[in-house]
């Protein structure tokens, strides 16, 4: 067990980083008064050739990037152990590298990860993240020129976890970056994916999709730091909502710093809310400090069913709650296919379908 040695300040929940998370439910996560386990949770059952996983102490696996994020410093702070996923330079892999994330067992854990994509490589990496467990996570994604990663992470877990993580990748010159984010599980989730580019000609997609229940609260907080110039990025995020207590925070976050000319960004973020009591919350911020850019903007939408679309379904026979069932298939279809695994997108809506039979939408 290892505890936080930074002067990293406990939140208290008035920091605008933590206003919208329940502190009460972290169980500690946050607070360096708690203890957390060194854990390298994932593992891979098979590899194919030109991918390594390896196991290397921390301090010769230094972090690519700085934080102000106390969890994440944390993870810092106690892992001292870190996996490492390499994929060899020109390498074209073809099958999904599938992580899997292990628990201790109910105690707090910390666990970092390191994903290295060599130049020129192809690749795709799954993390499954199912179960139950209590845990904080920091993932590098680093990619080389001209490389092109999708980096996909599925939060399936039983509706008691825990999971506090970082995901932030460093894109290189004409390096392309595509990552999916699916939560549709946990008591409470609150994942960073963060981007920061290394070379022009860099881009980025970010897609993500969650589905909030009863006492459910799903946070996801985008940052795209568009430091070097003519880059591009693309944020699509898609979320519904329902049961009592439902919660979902979306905050999108995009930098454009003067150095930057050349830019091309846009973020999007829609909730639908199906029942009473449930809320989302959905904040999409733009600073721009440089006027050569070639596009930049953001939008947000909250709200219940269009009307046109029951409509339609409803006039050629459809009983008005499977009607709404298909809306929803249709609203989340679009973020599902860029995961382009068939048997993954299944049973994402598989569990989503579960979900809604449990509840009379409004």
């Amino acid at each position: 067990m290892s505890t936080l040695t930074t002067n990293f300040l406990t939140p208290t929940g008035r920091e605008e980083a933590w206003r919208f998370t329940p502190l009460k439910r972290l169980k500690g996560l946050h607070d360096a008064s708690t203890s957390l386990a060194d854990h390298p949770s994932l593992t891979a059952t098979q590899l194919s050739a030109g991918v390594t996983i390896s196991t290397q102490p921390s301090v010769e696996t230094g972090p690519s990037s700085t934080t102000d994020d106390v969890v994440v410093q944390r993870v810092r702070d106690t892992a001292k152990s870190v996996t490492v996923v390499a994929i060899a330079a020109d390498a074209v892999i073809t099958e999904p590298i599938i992580l899997t994330r292990s628990s201790l067992g109910g105690a707090a854990e910390a666990s970092r990860t390191v994903i290295r994509a060599g130049i020129h490589s192809q690749s795709t990496i799954v993390i499954e993240n199912v179960g139950t467990g209590l845990f904080a996570e920091e993932i590098e994604i680093i990619l080389e020129p001209g490389s092109t990663l999708r980096f996909i992470t599925l939060q399936e877990w039983e509706n008691d976890a825990v999971h506090l993580g970082r995901h932030h990748a460093i894109i290189g010159k004409d390096a392309s970056f595509t990552s999916v984010v699916v939560t549709v599980g946990g008591s409470l989730v609150r994942l960073c994916p963060t981007v920061e580019y290394a070379g022009p000609g860099a881009s980025a997609d970010m897609y993500g999709l969650y589905f909030a229940g009863n006492g459910q609260h799903l946070e996801h907080r985008i940052h795209v730091d568009h430091n070097v110039g003519y880059a591009k990025s693309r944020v699509n995020y898609k979320g519904a909502l329902s049961g009592d207590g439902a919660r979902t925070v979306w905050i999108g976050d995009v930098f454009i710093r003067a150095a930057a000319d050349g830019t091309d960004t846009y973020e999007l973020n829609r909730n639908l809310l199906l029942t009473d009591g449930a809320r989302a919350d959905s904040v999409p911020n733009l600073e721009i400090e440089t006027g050569d850019i070639v596009g930049a903007g953001h939008a947000s939408t909250t709200g219940r069913f269009d009307d046109e679309q029951l409509f339609y379904l409803e006039s050629r026979g459809i009983p008005e709650g499977e009607a709404k069932r298909l809306v929803i298939r249709g609203f989340f279809l679009e973020i599902l296919s860029k995961i382009a695994i068939e048997a993954i997108e299944e049973r994402i809506m598989d569990r989503i379908d579960v979900e809604l039979s449990k509840v009379e939408i409004a």
